[in-house]
């Protein structure tokens, strides 16, 4: 007999395409970086490849005989030269007062990118990343997404099992990061459509974002105050829950 879950203690952010909406400058940087060096990518291969850390982005797309690490460095490199210059910073709209939100619920916050965390505190506002109990980048960890590694890094910082932990996602990689260490994950359709996001618990617009996650957190904790609960118990037409 399976097990009830155990409440949910934290939520854990991924950053580009939830936190910020930034995913249509990484594709220009990226496309632009590839195809400099012969290589041609579409928006859709890039966005299936969000979360990565960036030496798995370019094993993906380069062929076995250019994966040399000087030559990875040098088109990387030229590939965050453009980004810097174009990116111009956007909050997804709702979404870092909805964080501040379950802070105030005493839900332990995390932040969990591919990005280094050195870029993330460049990306993020001061003001904002100071309310995550722990932030993990892509030099956090030795795997990156879609290994497990960034979200059970998380909940260790956090003194969390990963069933503790909901994560809210936006792409097929960070899904199968979340999944694989053993968190729920409610996925985002900020970047991808629904069809690549069905690895995840739970799926909606961003729009529904704050009912559908406050529906989640619901269900294990019953004496939420009634304020806190969506003004429709319904999650919407555009929230999709995996079939069990």
């Amino acid at each position: 007999m399976r097990q009830p879950a155990p409440p949910f203690r934290a939520v854990l952010f991924d950053m580009d395409g939830i936190l910020i909406d930034s995913m249509p400058y990484h594709f220009f940087a990226w496309y632009e970086a590839l195809q400099k060096y012969g290589i041609t990518a579409n928006s859709q291969l890039i966005y299936e490849h969000e979360g990565e850390k960036w030496e798995d982005t370019l094993g993906a797309f380069l062929p076995a005989n250019k994966r040399d690490r000087r030559l990875m460095l040098k088109i990387f490199r030229y590939r965050q030269r453009i980004f810097r210059k174009i990116f111009r910073r956007h909050l997804m709209p709702g979404v870092p007062g909805l964080a501040a939100e379950l802070k105030k619920q005493n839900y332990a916050l995390g932040l969990v990118s591919g990005t280094p965390v050195r870029d993330i505190r460049r990306l993020i506002p001061a003001r904002l990343l100071k309310i995550f109990d722990c932030v993990i980048g892509g030099d956090s960890v030795a795997r990156g997404k879609p290994a497990p590694d960034p979200y059970l890094s998380c909940a260790a910082g956090l003194r969390l099992k990963p069933a503790e932990c909901l994560v809210i996602e936006n792409a097929p990689l960070g899904i199968a990061a979340a999944k694989s260490a053993g968190c729920r994950c409610l996925a985002v359709t900020t970047s991808l459509p629904e069809a690549y996001l069905r690895g995840a618990d739970r799926i909606c617009a961003l729009k529904d974002l704050r009912a559908v996650l406050f529906k989640l957190l619901c269900y294990n904790r019953p004496n939420l105050p009634e304020g806190l609960w969506p003004e429709s118990k319904r999650s919407g037409a555009s929230a999709t829950a995996k079939p069990e």
